[in-house]
């Protein structure tokens, strides 16, 4: 008898994982994709319709109705509140969206006996001692990293099956998002011929958004629990990250100054030295992302098309 196909219900549709998730699984036999995002579906996939539900993640009755009904076999939680300095300001906000929505997914993934993979992030640290593994200790510098540290343990301490995949620093090209990300802003920058103050203190492991769909399609794939570390594998400052991006484009490298992160003023402290160490990842799942230069070329390819 074949096997039964799996149902996957992903939060967070409209963003640019969420769109890279929901893609990826429109390509892999055995698997539905059920996408779900507040409001309207503004994704237009290139392998055509999905089913679509729009859902609010904060309101714990949707949740379980909409759960119920569906009867995914694993719910994949993109959702977030991300900007770091409205994180900061609007505290209440980015509780209720990091934290409080959390909490009734893993309710109702419980109570349903859903798989529950989450999203969380390298700023659950403090960048003392980056890169970082699955075991090192999380001191958070800022209401948002501690907003994802505070939903780790959530799922950490609930009953239910769940994973979390900690990444760093995710670009990509989404539909319909205003959004853009630090080689999009480079290349504009330098074909416009403006200077740009890049900084070079502090260090990632910047990762594609494509890579970071793989690799939460490969814990599903495997049933793997636990955490994950799913991040790019070139250790990178943002000043290294741009002059990459202009070599590739072939744009005028002068134009970029070395800054340091004390000359912006931002509510949130930012960790200096985060990035990750992608073993366990790579060993368990076999997850292997592109290098930091391959992932300039893929969105260039992007672009194009």
């Amino acid at each position: 008898m074949a096997d039964r196909t799996k149902r996957v219900l992903v939060t967070g549709s409209n963003g640019l994982l969420g769109q890279k998730l929901v893609a990826l699984l429109q390509t892999r036999p055995g698997y539905e994709v059920i996408a779900t995002a507040r409001g309207e579906n503004r994704f237009n996939s290139p392998h055509g319709p999905f089913e679509y539900y729009s859902l609010d993640i904060t309101n714990s009755a949707q949740v379980f109705d909409l759960l119920s009904t569906l009867a995914p076999d694993y719910v994949v939680n993109t959702a977030a509140m991300t900007n770091v300095d409205q994180c900061e300001t609007e505290r209440k906000e980015c509780r209720n969206l990091n934290v409080d929505s959390v909490s009734y997914l893993a309710e109702a993934c419980a109570a349903l006996n859903v798989f529950l993979l989450h999203l969380s992030t390298d700023f659950i640290f403090d960048g003392i001692n980056g890169p970082y593994d699955e075991q090192a200790e999380a001191l958070p510098l800022s209401f948002y990293g501690q907003s994802k540290l505070d939903a780790e343990e959530v799922l950490i301490n609930s009953p239910l099956k769940w994973a979390i995949a900690r990444t760093v620093l995710v670009y990509g090209i989404a539909q319909d998002m205003s959004r853009t990300n630090i080689i999009l802003w480079v290349k504009k920058s330098l074909e416009d011929g403006k200077t740009i103050n890049v900084v070079d203190d502090q260090w990632r492991t910047p990762t594609l958004a494509e890579d970071l769909a793989l690799g939460c399609f490969l814990i599903l794939k495997h049933d793997a629990t636990g955490i994950f570390n799913i991040s790019g594998k070139d250790f990178l400052t943002p000043y290294e990250m741009a002059i990459a991006t202009a070599n590739y484009f072939n744009l005028d490298k002068s134009l970029i100054n070395k800054t340091d992160g004390s000359k912006f003023t931002q509510p949130a402290k930012r960790p200096p030295r985060t990035g990750f160490i992608i073993d366990k990842a790579r060993n368990v799942l076999g997850y292997e992302p592109h290098s930091f230069d391959e992932g300039i070329a893929e969105l260039a390819k992007q672009l194009k098309s």
